[in-house]
């Protein structure tokens, strides 16, 4: 047994930073990489870990006081045991490393890795990059312990506010243990499965860990991705006390983090965690529970101060049937209710003879079934979209409302709804300017493709600056469709029919095509937005002005 100092490492290009909770107290074991302490700098909260297994011998700062990297906090002493209960529960909204036991356990049985032999190995899959996405939630496994999985397999199914997205094995071989389990919120470098990789000629251990293995029971072993929570409103947990103002908290930075962005004062809120540790649940229960609060006569809203609609016993009527809605569905409902909120919307309508057009494309067909390409009417409306964009860049903004300013893009992205046994899904074609019609017929297919096949990326699902929503194979004649902000505006295209059009000396059958263009009245003019749309007709009129 030896003492040493605990001092604070390297703090990744931060100077000086603020310790905000001090999560051991002298006497606590500690397992080695458990947190000692919380610091927190103006980007992000910190844990700074055990640098060994032990006894804390003392901790010599307080809340409040500044550290840098170096400085010293503390003494543990080394190797007088660890691994304590508490120790673990204080890191328990942190992600486990799976691939490594705690200092001073024995690595459970089930999980010690099979010695290689016979051209096999054990390996620990991780979450890839998710395009930018963080806490995407599992919503499927499609594997279980002791099945055998090819190259590229999909192991589990996650989904984003925007995509649904199938994450493949790396690996052929036995799935030996599931590191995570559905409701699990994942981030790139999350542990997800134990696997026994088969190389050529090789065969799997015949130890694995039990397929009937209990969540629960994984959790406690040390090694799973994510421990079981339990629900904060877990009856457990109605005897304990909700801390008092100004009371220390037990929260990890993750939930700490979540609380300022929502404004929640964290010693007011009950924690359903082990030892009462404020769980991100706890915190989104408080803010429900303090909206419905708020509202007058006791009516709840829909969470923009609007009473929702209550409803009636349906099957006092007749036969009803209940389906969970999905999370695409919910997503984009949510989406809609916030954009119709938010944006003081106004539709301009318009017609395109676009007679012209339909002849010129169909005369393409040819061409098109050599290339191995079906050119529709979309790409010729997204260069005519693109052009108008450029001719009139105030509807290529986004609207900066708190620091007041406007937003433009010397990009044009352009964003097309595809419709979707799952739900409406919003690839995004980039720089639409700068490609030809093929280019764009050939991108717009895949992407359509894509999307019906739910394997959109959510990078291809992000960055437009405008969007074009198309009824037109359904019919129609107009429709008010819904500006998808940060963008101010959004082009719903209808049933293209045959009209009289006078000429000037006669009746003239052309083929007008119905154009809705919705906006965002804070950004757009009325003005703007019917130079918009005769922009638009004069481009799909005579697609020679795109060369002009």
């Amino acid at each position: 047994m030896s003492e040493q100092d605990i001092k604070v490492p390297d703090l990744g290009g931060a100077d000086e930073v603020e310790v905000i909770e001090i999560l051991v107290s002298a006497g606590d074991s500690v397992a080695e990489e458990d947190p000692i302490l919380t610091v927190e700098s103006d980007k992000a909260s910190v844990e700074l870990p055990a640098p060994a297994a032990g006894t804390i011998g003392a901790i010599s700062v307080k809340v409040g006081d500044k550290v840098r990297e170096g400085d010293v906090v503390g003494t543990i002493n080394a190797g007088a045991g660890g691994g304590s209960e508490e120790a673990s529960d204080a890191d328990a909204d942190a992600p486990a490393e799976a691939d490594k036991p705690e200092a001073g356990e024995e690595a459970p049985a089930a999980e010690a890795p099979a010695p290689a032999s016979g051209g096999s190995r054990t390996e620990t899959v991780k979450v890839p990059g998710l395009d930018g996405f963080d806490n995407v939630p599992v919503i499927e496994l499609n594997v279980s312990e002791g099945d055998t999985v090819a190259a590229d397999d999909p192991l589990v199914t996650v989904e984003s506010d925007k995509a649904t997205m199938e994450i493949p094995s790396p690996f052929a071989g036995t799935i030996d243990k599931l590191l995570v389990k559905e409701g699990d919120a994942l981030s790139e470098g999350d542990s997800l499965v134990e696997m026994t990789v088969t190389e050529s000629g090789g065969s799997a251990p015949a130890e694995q860990a039990p397929a009937s293995q209990p969540a629960a029971a994984k959790a406690d072993t040390g090694t799973a991705a994510k421990p079981d929570r339990q629900p904060a409103e877990a009856p457990a947990q109605t005897s304990q006390e909700v801390p008092s103002p100004g009371a220390k908290v037990h929260a990890g930075p993750a939930v700490r983090k979540v609380a300022r962005e929502l404004g929640a004062d964290l010693t007011l809120i009950k924690g359903s965690g082990p030892k009462g540790r404020i769980l991100k649940e706890d915190v989104e229960s408080y803010i429900k529970q303090q909206l419905q609060k708020v509202q007058s006569g006791g009516a709840v809203t829909g969470g923009a101060g609007i009473p929702s609609v209550k409803l009636p016993d349906f099957s006092q009527f007749g036969e009803i049937e209940r389906e969970a809605m999905s999370r695409l569905h919910l997503a984009t409902a949510n989406n809609m209710q916030r954009n119709w909120l938010n944006v003081p919307h106004v539709t301009q309508f318009d017609d395109a003879d676009i007679t012209d057009l339909e002849s010129y494309r169909k005369g393409l067909k040819a061409e098109g079934e050599k290339r191995g390409v079906k050119m529709t009417p979309l790409p010729f409306l997204l260069k005519a979209c693109a052009r108008a964009l450029a001719d009139l860049p105030q509807f290529n903004v986004s609207l900066d409302m708190e620091r007041k300013e406007l937003v433009h893009k010397r990009y044009i992205h352009i964003g097309i709804a595809v419709d979707t046994p799952a739900g409406l899904m919003v690839p995004v074609i980039r720089d639409v300017d700068k490609k030809g019609l093929w280019e764009l017929a050939q991108e717009a297919a895949e992407l359509a493709a894509k999307a019906r096949d739910k394997k959109l990326k959510p990078a291809e699902m992000q960055g437009a600056c405008f969007t074009i929503t198309s009824l037109g194979g359904i019919g129609g004649t107009a429709f008010t469709p819904i500006v998808n902000a940060p963008e101010v505006a959004i082009l719903g295209i209808s049933k293209a029919a045959m009209q009289p059009v006078w000429d000037g000396g006669a009746f003239q059958p052309r083929l007008m095509l119905p154009l809705s263009l919705s906006y965002d009245h804070r950004a757009v003019n009325g003005a703007d937005a019917a130079r918009f749309t005769t922009r638009l007709s004069q481009l799909l009129g005579d697609i020679r002005h795109l060369l002009l």
